[in-house]
């Protein structure tokens, strides 16, 4: 069973990242499994449910949360989700970065759970421009693969200059992400220059390792150890941070699979992988965001 659960996660993962045709997922699928029916089952529990229940609570009295835009640029807006302590002040802010599903319930309760961290969050919705984040993942997924990446980045930038000057603020900024929004940490570390603090990209692809020069923020970087298509980019990205004298952080999660912080997809979920990089995580940002 483990080898159909591994192949099937290497197929939906070809499916989401490389935006094969869902028919053929569903026929691969059935082949391996045996069935229409049981090739549903399981993709269901490799994919992300938007009914997942989240680890805190939206309404919680220690937080303050809410949604709603704000500026990037002249006459351009962005909207985002915000959490941040009750009563906080003099926090560090981290800008939190969703998946290529967009800005979904488990991307805000994360931003609940950095809040809760004793930081002030935002959760962008990247997809703001084309209407925002759809409630259909597979929408949202074919929106993501058509946007202008340098126009992301840019606006990921515009997000740092806001959250830097945001009354209650200490100045600094740091920013994490998953998968998708991973890979957008490491190119935003490399745009953003001193004006970001903190990265924290969870089997985020990377960039070009020639790039590694350009990076200010020091860098966490998680990986997991299944997850042979991120982690081919993964491991010359961190030798050129260590060579270009970064502070950079790399952890590898032995036997476990891409995605495995994500507590909406039963299949991926790793419990004690996801628990001890949120710790790390932590520790991370509070080290190079607090006064």
């Amino acid at each position: 069973m483990s080898d159909i659960r591994d192949r099937a996660i290497q197929l939906y993962d070809a499916f989401t990242h490389e935006h094969r045709d869902r028919r053929a997922l569903l026929r691969q699928m059935a082949a391996l499994t045996g069935s229409v029916a049981a090739a549903e089952f399981l993709i269901a529990g490799i994919a992300a449910s938007p009914a997942a229940a989240s680890i805190t609570d939206p309404n919680d009295p220690a937080l303050v949360t809410s949604k709603g835009s704000y500026p990037i640029g002249p006459g351009k807006d962005m909207t985002g989700y915000f959490a941040a302590p009750l009563g906080g002040d003099h926090l560090g802010a981290v800008i939190v970065v969703h998946e290529n599903r967009g800005l979904t319930p488990h991307i805000e309760d994360i931003a609940r759970r950095v809040a809760l961290a004793g930081f002030s969050a935002v959760a962008p919705d990247f997809l703001t421009d084309q209407g925002g984040t759809p409630a259909d993942e597979n929408a949202a997924r074919d929106l993501i693969a058509k946007l202008d990446y340098d126009a992301i980045i840019s606006e990921a930038v515009a997000t740092i200059g806001w959250m830097k000057g945001r009354p209650r603020g200490n100045g600094k900024v740091g920013i994490i992400g998953f998968c998708w929004g991973g890979g957008l940490v490491n190119r935003v570390a490399v745009a953003a220059g001193e004006a970001l603090a903190a990265g924290v990209a969870y089997y985020g692809p990377a960039p070009d390792p020639a790039e590694a020069v350009k990076v200010y923020a020091a860098m966490l970087l998680h990986y997991a150890g299944k997850d042979a298509r991120v982690n081919a980019t993964g491991g010359p990205w961190t030798d050129a941070l260590k060579a270009a004298g970064k502070d950079v952080e790399a952890y590898v999660y032995d036997g476990v699979d891409h995605a495995f912080n994500n507590d909406t997809s039963a299949e991926r979920y790793n419990e004690a992988a996801a628990k001890l990089a949120w710790e790390r995580t932590i520790a991370f940002l509070r080290a190079h965001l607090d006064k």
